[in-house]
């Protein structure tokens, strides 16, 4: 480390996940601003963590203190040193998937953690909290339901424990009561390892789904960014949806054929049976409201064939030669033993679970449907954005919200306020509410409006949607999506 690390009127940053894709990246592009801005990371003391973090050896505005983000103390004595928190750090799927408790354990005890820290301190002013959440919270949004923007349902998809994980942590984040702190839920991150998956999650993929992506080059600047001294006011306080923009706006059929047509796979069906990928209960959207970011802290540069080209650059020769293995040695020596591994989608069918079926699929009946490659058409949903009836007046300023706009919020919902004064405008301040099965909670206004957040309960139980949705028009808009 250098001797200017913490001169005054430098940017001190901690830096969690610094080990992960995007927070290598992130290490990377911060590297390149060692002139103003200091970096400690907080990384777990293993052998992979120390093994990731080993190109930055040299980099000159890096302290690595190894710790564990559920350490309250750690946490503590870290937050205490910056002025901002890049919070990247979480267990994701498919890791979230396998250990649903240590998901919940990292994921929500960590932001916990921080926001205990960050309130601690003599001035909570003083250091910005920057939270991760992710599209996983809004769930399956399958055609004609795929325009989604902040503020939809929060609606996450069965056996989705990282999604369920980053519910809560972002209700602690946004309704933590503190001064300084900004929200964004980041879509897929395409970056070279994309190439290299071999995991059951594969099959959950719908090939009729979309995704917005954005790279892990974007997403890097995107966090650096935020640690200038001139970030607009209008983030701090803010949701906002990470996505890469309109030429990052696939089907996953499109990127599914396009991985196969860098790695020199002329006909990508040949390495599948049609039946094995699921038709719902993934995630992913296309944003109508992505653009904001990017206006408010620029850090789109990329374009979709750049990462790939990236990727294909970065990636072993057998990747980038599979197109010369045989087809039929793909299919039936690597993706058909991958479907039938714990948490694919033909594990489930072979041992005859109905309930995961169901959530794949609709039903065994609708599986068999599916049929083969040919009568496949390549989905082709409509790039014109739809909205979502959010239940209240959007044109309405924000500071002029009433307890009239939140009785308005429950009855879309199907709920009540139960809060018998509110301030004209206060939307941090948490007030009460029912939802129509009589879970009673306290939410603030910013929580409930503007992020789209209702029962924490009843978002818990993900098989009971579509009854949720007899009594609530909000999540009745995309109940079947």
């Amino acid at each position: 480390m250098n001797e200017t690390f913490h001169q005054r009127g430098r940017r001190r940053v901690l830096l969690t996940g610094a080990a992960g894709n995007w927070g290598r990246a992130t290490l990377r592009e911060l590297r390149d601003r060692a002139d103003r801005i200091d970096v400690v990371a907080l990384a777990l003391p293993g052998e992979r963590d120390r093994a990731a973090l080993a190109e930055f050896d040299d980099m000159p505005n890096l302290e690595v203190i190894w710790g564990d983000l559920t350490d309250a103390a750690t946490v503590a004595a870290c937050v205490a040193r910056v002025d901002v928190v890049l919070h990247v750090g979480a267990v994701v799927s498919p890791l979230a998937d396998e250990c649903p408790e240590l998901a919940h354990r990292v994921n929500v005890g960590s932001i916990r953690n921080i926001v205990e820290a960050v309130r601690a301190l003599p001035d909570p002013a003083s250091v910005a909290i920057v939270g991760i959440g992710s599209v996983a919270q809004t769930g399956s949004r399958n055609p004609p339901h795929h325009w989604g923007r902040i503020g939809d349902p929060i609606r996450v998809s069965q056996y989705d424990e990282y999604g369920q994980s980053k519910v809560v942590a972002e209700r602690i984040l946004v309704d933590s009561g503190l001064p300084k702190w900004v929200q964004l839920r980041q879509t897929g991150i395409f970056h070279p390892g994309m190439l290299e998956i071999r995991d059951p999650i594969m099959t959950h993929s719908p090939f009729g789904g979309v995704m917005e992506w954005a790279s892990a080059e974007d997403s890097a600047r995107l966090l650096a960014n935020l640690c200038e001294a001139d970030v607009p006011d209008e983030v701090w306080g803010g949701v906002f949806n990470i996505g890469g923009g309109d030429g990052w706006r696939l089907t996953n059929w499109e990127l599914q054929t396009a991985i196969g047509r860098a790695m020199g796979v002329r006909d990508i069906r040949r390495w599948y049976d049609r039946d094995w990928f699921a038709t719902r209960n993934f995630h992913g959207q296309w944003y109508a409201d992505s653009d904001r970011l990017d206006e408010l802290v620029p850090f789109r540069r990329d374009t979709f064939d750049d990462a790939l080209a990236r990727a294909l650059a970065a990636a072993p020769a057998s990747v980038r030669s599979a197109g010369r293995v045989p087809a039929w040695i793909v299919k039936h020596l690597v993706m058909k033993p991958l479907t039938r591994k714990p948490r694919g989608t033909m594990a489930a069918i072979r041992r005859g679970d109905e309930p995961e079926i169901a959530a794949h699929f609709g039903s065994r009946a609708e599986w068999e449907a599916i049929g083969d490659w040919s009568t496949f058409e390549a989905p082709s949903p409509s790039r014109e954005p739809t909205l979502l009836d959010h239940g209240y007046d959007e044109s309405k300023p924000a500071a002029e919200w009433s307890a009239l706009d939140y009785l308005e919020v429950a009855a879309h919902r199907g709920g009540q306020m139960l809060s018998t004064e509110v301030v004209r405008g206060d939307l941090a301040t948490p007030i009460g509410w029912a939802c129509a099965f009589g879970h009673e909670f306290t939410a603030s206004p910013r929580l409930v409006l503007t992020a789209g957040h209702w029962c924490p309960v009843c978002v818990t139980d993900a098989a009971g949607y579509p009854a949720q949705a007899e009594q609530n028009a909000f999540l009745a808009q995309v109940v079947a999506a």
